[in-house]
C-alpha cells in the first residue's frame, strides 16, 4: 500500500477498500468502535464490519480500526460468579512461578517464563 493522505482515506462508497472508510475522528456517529461500544456498555455481538477509520502515518503503514453499526449492537453481558471466579484463577495462574511454585507477587513477564528470583539466582545472592 503506497503512502495514503487524508483525501484517500475518504471513501464512504467502499470502492477503494472495498468497505466505507473514513479518516480520523471523520466516522458518522452511528458507527463506533469496540473500544467505543464497550464504554457504552455495548458489544458487536456477532455483527460483521460496517466499515473501518484509517489514519495516514508519515513512515509506517496506516492506522486501522474497525467499525460496528451502534444500532446492532447487544449489551455486555454481565459477569457471573463463576466468570469472576475463573478470571481470578486464571490471574492467579499468571503469578505463579514455574520453577519454584511460589507466588511472585506480580505477573510473571513471559520473556523469562520464571519469577525474577528463578530467573537471575546469582544476582539475587549479590544483592
Amino acid at each position: 500500500m503506497s503512502r495514503l493522505t487524508l483525501a484517500d482515506c475518504f471513501d464512504p462508497a467502499g470502492e477503494r477498500f472495498g468497505i466505507p472508510t473514513y479518516p480520523w475522528r471523520y466516522a458518522p456517529e452511528d458507527l463506533a468502535t469496540r473500544r467505543q461500544l464497550r464504554i457504552r456498555g455495548l458489544r458487536p455481538g456477532g455483527q460483521d464490519i460496517a466499515a473501518q477509520i484509517l489514519r495516514p502515518r508519515r513512515r509506517r503503514e496506516p492506522l486501522t480500526a474497525y467499525l460496528y453499526r451502534v444500532d446492532l449492537a447487544r449489551p455486555v453481558r454481565p459477569m457471573t460468579p463463576a466468570r469472576w471466579a475463573a478470571l481470578a484463577k486464571a490471574n492467579a495462574a499468571r503469578r505463579r512461578c514455574p520453577e519454584c511454585g511460589r507466588d511472585a507477587g506480580y505477573v510473571i513477564p513471559p520473556t523469562l517464563g520464571m519469577c525474577v528470583t528463578c530467573a537471575y539466582p546469582e544476582e539475587q545472592r549479590a544483592a
